[in-house]
């Protein structure tokens, strides 16, 4: 046996505890903060959805949030690698989320190129009054016929463009790595984005018909606590919001230090996410109602979310309101930043798992990465066909892949594994306060039976009837069959042996994490830590013999 070992590149970590925190509130208040949760929660009951959504953060949402921090802090790994290490067969559930990021990032940075043009668009009115639906669809996005749904290959430049540049932006982001790259992009774009936002919330406020708009969003029907469906909203809408079950925050926790406040730290993050959304609450419905006011009908009349908010009803208050271009440079400046910071997590997902496979150096895995994600993203969302395509896989990967590996995690992690205990020892030992056996409910039994719930309710919704009506085979594509897709490769890239250069051969770094802690690894564990790296490979019981 060879003597000589190759050392895998030094794990990398974030600068301090608050960069930390502002990365991981920057991966969460992404594009949905802005455009849905205030229709979510106007159609929720009001002021009354309140009750729900802090019933949901509280139950359900820090729960989650602290077991991906436990994960991926006791663990010290990419989403792959902290699975592994918890247990040799629990890794397709790292591979799992990783593609998902896959997912998602291709068709994310889309709308951040969009935002990008309607920024320079709302300083010119280029729209032009009146116009705003049909410069959207056809003028800019060029969109084809529903009748023609498929994939295109026409390119439309001010979409192209823009895309290439997001990218471009994201990928120097990223090679520059955790503490340079991620890290002091999140400490200029997070206050940069809250001191925008604030403005925009406050000159809102001071447009014609504001306080109706406010009326609408906070006033509470309490009729709406008593429909199950409004409950389930609330719940989907939060484990969404804060970026669970993605892989991030599990990839995010490893970079922290080992004397770090866990739960601390997902308590400022998870009320700065969710006072962010009240605050874009506010801004949108106030916004909302001046435009009501405008067009002499109700509040619900012009309420939406998604795109139809963000490039439809918020290009019509900035050509109806006085001062409007402002409105609209700030409004989807907020929409840059905001998907900025959570493109890097989610690209961080994907490249963490590659080096921690492989052993690669920074620059090299994020090239690798990157480049592709970003060829494709081009071939499908710079035509004619990007909306089609756009939103069937959004809805899918989220039904179907994060709420899906989310319940499958849940259930391996607590009743396959019962490594339950281990997480809440290591979550009261690095916190300053204990979770205890409260917590072990809330995630062995809560969630499970929320997620499922939330699942079943989709899967009843999805087959019903087409989505969207869209023919059968696009479907198949690009929703159903990038399900089945996702699962099939996450097998296949557990099987893939791990490089002598990767983290999991051999990790000095995390063997005194252990010895510092005082800790019993487990037998998968340590046979994945302890492997010289000058084996070729892994086996299911962690090395070669």
């Amino acid at each position: 046996m060879a003597t000589a070992t190759t050392q895998s590149p030094k794990r990398e970590a974030f600068g301090s505890r608050n960069v930390f925190i502002l990365s991981a509130i920057g991966s969460a208040v992404g594009l949905g903060n802005i455009w849905r949760f205030p229709y979510v929660a106007y159609e929720g009951g009001g002021g009354a959805f309140l009750i729900p959504y802090l019933c949901a953060l509280l139950t359900a949402g820090i729960p989650l949030l602290f077991f991906d921090y436990a994960i991926g802090h006791r663990f010290r790994g990419s989403a792959p690698l902290a699975f592994r290490r918890m247990h040799h067969r629990a890794e397709p559930l790292g591979w799992w989320q990783v593609l998902i990021c896959v997912i998602i990032a291709v068709y994310y940075a889309v709308i951040i190129a969009w935002a990008a043009m309607y920024t320079w668009f709302s300083a010119q009115l280029t729209w032009g009054p009146g116009n705003e639906n049909d410069f959207f669809f056809i003028d800019f996005l060029r969109s084809a016929d529903v009748a023609e749904v498929g994939v295109s290959t026409e390119f439309v430049p001010q979409v192209g463009l823009p895309l290439v540049a997001v990218w471009l932006i994201v990928i120097v982001i990223m090679a520059l790595g955790v503490k340079r790259g991620i890290g002091r992009a999140n400490m200029i774009l997070m206050p940069l984005l809250t001191v925008m936002f604030a403005i925009l919330v406050v000159q809102s406020l001071f447009l014609p018909g504001a306080m109706d708009g406010l009326n609408a969003f906070f006033t509470p029907n309490w009729e709406a606590l008593g429909d199950p469906a409004v409950w389930a909203s609330a719940y989907g809408h939060i484990f969404f919001s804060l970026s669970v079950a993605f892989g991030i925050m599990v990839t995010y926790s490893s970079y922290l230090k080992r004397k770090t406040d866990l739960t601390g730290s997902g308590l400022v993050v998870a009320f700065a996410n969710s006072g962010f959304e009240i605050l874009a609450g506010i801004g949108v419905f106030a916004a909302l109602g001046f435009m009501a006011q405008a067009q002499g009908t109700e509040v619900a009349g012009v309420a939406s979310s998604g795109i139809g908010l963000a490039f439809i009803a918020f290009p019509t208050i900035v050509s109806q309101a006085t001062g409007g271009s402002i409105i609209g440079v700030l409004f989807f400046g907020a929409l840059v930043f905001a998907g900025i910071t959570s493109l890097i997590s989610i690209l961080e997902v994907i490249v963490a798992a590659l080096q921690d496979k492989l052993g690669w150096a920074r620059v090299r895995t994020t090239l690798t990465v990157s480049i592709p994600l970003a060829i494709v993203s081009l071939a499908l969302f710079s035509t004619t066909t990007a909306l089609s395509v756009l939103d069937t896989a959004d809805a899918f990967v989220n039904a179907f892949g994060i709420m899906a590996v989310a319940l499958v995690a849940v259930i391996v992690v607590a009743w396959l594994l019962h490594k339950l205990p281990t997480l809440v020892d290591h979550l009261d030992r690095r916190s300053s306060f204990r979770v205890g056996r409260v917590w072990m409910l809330l995630v062995g039994a809560l969630a499970p039976l929320v997620l499922g719930y939330l699942l079943v309710t989709e899967l009843i919704s999805k087959i019903s009837e087409p989505y969207g009506g869209y023919p059968g085979w696009f479907l198949a594509v690009f929703g159903w069959g990038m399900v089945i897709a996702l699962v099939a490769l996450a097998l296949l890239l557990s099987a893939l042996p791990w490089s002598g250069r990767s983290h999991a051969k051999d990790d000095p770094e995390y063997d005194e994490f252990l010895a510092k802690e005082d800790y019993e690894p487990d037998a998968e564990t340590a046979s994945i830590a302890t492997v010289p790296t000058s084996e070729p490979r892994i086996t299911e019981k962690g090395a070669d013999a």
